[in-house]
């Protein structure tokens, strides 16, 4: 997520010719572009990530329901 916030930062700026950023080369930008492209399609996958957060996601809603039913019975 900080990668695609850099590339719309840097789009923004560049666009507006704000600063210093008014000379940076449009490429720069479209290489974070493929980089960020590669990283969530091919990368991301391989290593994993993905599924990492929908289990942990899975776990934080299962922990929620356990304390849920544990608390009613009370």
């Amino acid at each position: 997520m900080p990668l695609i916030l850099l590339i719309l930062v840097l789009v923004v700026l560049r666009f507006f010719e704000v600063w210093k950023f008014a000379g940076l080369s449009w490429w720069w930008i479209v290489g974070l572009m493929v980089a960020g492209f590669i990283w969530f399609e091919f990368i991301e996958k391989m290593l994993g990530l993905d599924k990492k957060k929908a289990h942990a996601e899975d776990e934080k809603r299962r922990q929620a329901r356990v304390k849920q039913s544990f608390d009613k019975r009370r």
